[in-house]
């Protein structure tokens, strides 16, 4: 390759030296003798903390370092977040003839890529560029400037891991110099992440989107989530709204909003006092969601919600959430045990595992959750575990048998029926009967006795004669459950639910939710009754001055701690209680302090 005045000014540079000197200094090449031309580097402090050098991200290059399987090094990458490698290769090995791409066309994609991925990234002309790549996003790779004292909104809807998401998003934004805006301040950003399981979900979604935009209607607007993945066009014409991130985007939110944003600002759209919308939408389809979004975030509560596993195989007939968050995939053990020693580090005790499907962990990795919860629980700063919900035939008799005897893993489950009819299992494509769920209750309360089961149940679905409700409402009766969580069906297009002939009309749907929810009430009230008098230890909850202040027993009773007993350094503590009789709305056992 031709080097002249120019590309020797820029290699003799005091930055590019300073670069040099560092690789000198941390990196170390996986071979002894180093093709230049597409090799691959590692950071010398990874080599010495796992004694040896990984070269597997080599196999998805041909000799000159060409990515030919951007979605294996891709996930490759993700699985390996803490590597540092560097990639140096000749530009005129570049071009992707089988693509039929130019080299210009194949050195904007590279840029594309190198800007959406990697910290540093330096061209020199058509000699050659070296890429320092870490696969997370650093703060440096941004113009931050422009963000510097903005002000953001958040609203989420649907499940934990949601809320898990957006909490991780409002702390990417704040380390670009975004705060979190007072109640009654107008945001220059807002961030909606939604959800899609129902009907009235999607109405709630589009609610709230406009409810944003009437009430900051200068403000750059971003909606993300499983309504944004299954209806992004029709959310980008939404108006008021700027940008649309699918599933698979998502894990990019910074690189799509610096784009965005200064695209606009480009164009003179964004202003102090006001801007144009643009309706921007990214979402790939479903079989092309890759990305997973890590993500360990506090929110305003005591405990920490860890994302473990993303994504669904099973594809139930009624249900659209792996076409919105796509096939099941995961991080490595060591990355999330990585994740939660930090959450301890920040004084964390209570961390919530968090998915869309935990028990399938391991589809990506090879690893198995049993696994994932030893290592967890071997983080002794953890005082406790909760696992937010598991599949019935995922509930294996080692985990239920681990957990019964684990340190910090609480007698907690939450697991969804859906129905109690083996016929309505059948229609819904479930993977179990109701003789395993019943034979996973009775273990897990055999060995935990004072267990809580939270249980999810799914009303007048298609093919749900009143016969077959009367099963669901009997056997939920006659089984030691704490909790129901009841869902009235909802028709979603495209599910293979609509191809079932019997349909339960909405008055019905209703009657039996009903039935349900008194049936959960009078059990939930027995479990709580059947502990007053006992001395159970409970993580406090920070509470408004003078307020009473409220926290979990290991077995997720809610506790009531009253306000004149209530201090301050009682936030975040576990404290040893004796449980007395209900409050006064029923919602909690009254607690008195037995030891401090």
């Amino acid at each position: 390759s031709p080097v002249d005045e120019e590309i020797l000014d820029v290699i003799n540079s005091d930055e590019i030296q300073d670069i040099i000197k560092y690789f000198e200094d941390h990196v170390i090449f996986p071979t002894e003798k180093p093709n230049p031309t597409g090799m691959y580097f590692y950071c010398k402090k990874y080599a010495e903390e796992h004694g040896k050098v990984t070269t597997k991200a080599g196999k998805y290059t041909d000799e000159f370092g060409v990515i030919k399987d951007y979605e294996a090094f891709d996930t490759y990458v993700s699985d390996n977040p803490n590597e540092y490698r560097v990639i140096i290769t000749d530009t005129t090995n570049l071009i992707d003839t089988e693509r039929g791409m130019t080299l210009k066309q194949s050195m904007d994609k590279w840029s594309e890529y190198c800007a959406k991925y990697l910290p540093v990234y330096i061209f020199f002309r058509t000699f050659a560029f070296v890429l320092i790549y870490k696969y997370v996003r650093v703060k440096n790779m941004i113009d931050t400037s422009a963000f510097q004292g903005k002000t953001a909104k958040y609203f989420t809807l649907g499940c934990k891991l949601n809320f898990s998401e957006t909490s991780t998003f409002g702390q990417m934004l704040q380390e670009m110099g975004v705060r979190t805006a007072d109640k009654a301040e107008k945001a220059d950003l807002c961030l909606i992440n939604t959800c899609s399981v129902t009907e009235v979900a999607d109405s709630k979604c589009r609610q709230a989107i406009r409810k944003m935009v009437k009430e900051n209607p200068d403000s750059f607007v971003i909606v993300t989530g499983c309504y944004a993945q299954l209806e992004a066009e029709t959310v980008a014409k939404i108006e008021g709204v700027d940008l649309v991130l699918g599933s698979n985007e998502k894990a990019n939110l910074i690189d799509y909003l610096s784009n965005a944003w200064s695209n606009q600002l480009r164009k003179g759209d964004i202003t102090a006092e006001k801007h144009s919308h643009c309706g921007e939408f990214h979402a790939v389809k479903t079989k092309d969601i890759k990305t997973f979004q890590h993500s360990c975030s506090k929110g305003n509560r005591t405990r920490y919600f860890l994302k473990v596993q993303d994504g669904c195989n099973y594809y139930c007939t009624y249900c659209t959430i792996p076409f919105a968050r796509g096939n099941s995939r995961n991080p490595s053990i060591e990355s999330l045990v990585a994740q939660a020693k930090k959450a301890a580090a920040e004084g964390g005790k209570e961390i919530v595992i968090t998915g869309v499907n935990i028990g399938d962990f391991g589809q990506t990795t090879g690893e198995k959750f049993i696994d994932l919860v030893k290592a967890l629980d071997a983080i002794e700063e953890i005082k406790r575990y909760r696992i937010s919900s598991l599949e019935p035939d995922l509930i294996d008799q080692e985990l239920i048998e681990y957990c019964a005897k684990s340190r910090a893993f609480m007698p907690h489950f939450h697991i969804p029926l859906q129905s109690g009819s083996d016929s309505v299992l059948k229609l819904m494509h479930r993977h179990y009967d109701t003789k395993l769920f019943i034979d996973k209750i009775q273990l897990i309360k055999k060995l935990m006795p004072e267990a809580f089961l939270g249980i999810d149940v799914m009303v007048g679905t298609r093919g749900e004669t009143p016969e077959y409700f009367e099963e669901t409402y009997r056997l939920l009766d006659s089984l030691p459950v704490t909790q129901l969580h009841v869902f009235p069906y909802s028709e979603r297009p495209g599910t293979a639910a609509l191809k079932i002939p019997y349909v339960v009309d909405a008055k019905d749907k209703k009657i039996r939710s009903q039935r349900l929810l008194d049936m959960s009430e009078e059990k939930t009230q027995a479990f709580y009754a059947s502990h007053i008098g006992k001395v159970k230890e409970v993580l406090f909850e920070k509470a408004p001055r003078g307020k009473a202040m409220h926290g979990f027993t290991d077995n997720y009773i809610r506790v009531e701690l009253p306000a004149a007993l209530s201090k301050e350094e009682y936030d975040n503590e576990i404290m040893m209680v004796r449980l007395k009789d209900f409050n006064h709305d029923k919602s909690a056992l009254v607690c008195e302090i037995i030891s401090e």
